[in-house]
């Protein structure tokens, strides 16, 4: 699929017009954000992503819009995982509501860009090093079988050592100073909690990207769905957050259905040179597995006893 440069112009033009809609109307504002409104603007901007594979179905055909589809909806599905670790995070530094959402907003673009040259270097090595398809095939079967032995890495901000290494470089103070991210007490410069929960936030966003772009390289190598699916699969991601967080504990085998889909494409991706799995099939394989995932969840939730403190 070769694609001029405006495709490419217009795609990153309307993704960053999106962030900004979006920071103008949901990022901003220290009122409380209510459920409904959260799960009003988490159903826009995930019928925006569907639309944009009726767009490409049209424009590009069938193959691209299902490749386009199957990437959106495995790069969704890590994300809401990726939620319960920003939960953590927020609790740990008692980010307030209002500006975890803001935390979230710049979190989300810088991951949009972070994504972007990730899958630039992928591509470019996948293209050079033809062997690079075993190793992001590799990755992907280990993070599914770890991920389904719960054996993901534990969150422990206080031995980040990214955040050990902010310290060194700015003081931190246990304080907050509105949604600054900075602050001055007795002529010095001191980072607030909301410095630090937003490098932990963009930290972790990085450590995601080494699943996720592998992921969607199983599904498909044009770099133009690559990168759409993952931009809109992270917009609106504030929203979705704010649906989920207080539910997140219930969806105990989601975990389980990611680790089912991230084999599933491992495998797809290792064998590509002997077999070259139909994309309708892939498509189908996500769908059923994480709907069943998330059925099971609801038809035997977790118990209140189960549930962590």
């Amino acid at each position: 699929m070769e694609l001029s440069v405006w495709a490419w112009g217009a795609l990153g033009a309307l993704v960053v017009a999106l962030l900004l809609l979006d920071l103008a109307l949901f990022g901003r504002g220290r009122a409380e954000i209510s459920f409904r409104r959260a799960a009003i603007w988490s159903v826009v901007w995930t019928v925006l992503g569907v639309a944009f594979g009726a767009v490409l179905w049209v424009w590009q055909g069938t193959t691209a819009a299902e490749e386009y589809l199957a990437g959106f909806l495995i790069e969704k599905s890590l994300s809401i995982d990726n939620l319960f670790v920003f939960a953590l995070i927020f609790a740990y530094f008692a980010v307030p509501p209002a500006s975890q959402r803001r935390v979230l907003f710049w979190g989300i673009a810088g991951a949009i860009v972070l994504r972007g040259i990730f899958i630039a270097v992928g591509a470019v090595a996948l293209d050079t090093f033809h062997y690079t398809i075993y190793l992001f095939g590799a990755i992907l079967i280990v993070t599914g079988i770890r991920m389904a032995r719960h054996q993901t890495a534990e969150i422990h901000p206080e031995r980040n050592p990214v955040l050990k290494l902010l310290g060194r470089v700015v003081p931190m103070s246990s304080e907050y100073d509105g949604d600054r991210l900075l602050t001055r007490r007795d002529g010095r410069r001191f980072g607030t909690p909301l410095l630090g929960a937003l490098v932990l936030v963009a930290t972790f966003d990085i450590v995601f990207a080494v699943d996720s772009i592998p992921a969607i390289f199983a599904v498909t190598r044009e770099p133009f769905i690559v990168y759409a699916a993952n931009a809109f699969s992270l917009l609106g991601l504030a929203a979705l957050y704010f649906v989920l967080a207080s539910m997140l504990g219930r969806f105990r085998y989601l975990n389980v259905g990611l680790a089912v889909v991230l084999v599933f494409v491992g495998i797809k991706m290792t064998i590509s040179d002997l077999y070259k799995v139909p994309i309708g099939l892939s498509l189908g394989v996500i769908v059923l597995t994480l709907g069943s995932a998330v059925v099971a969840s609801l038809l035997r939730p977790v118990r209140v006893e189960e549930q962590p403190a």
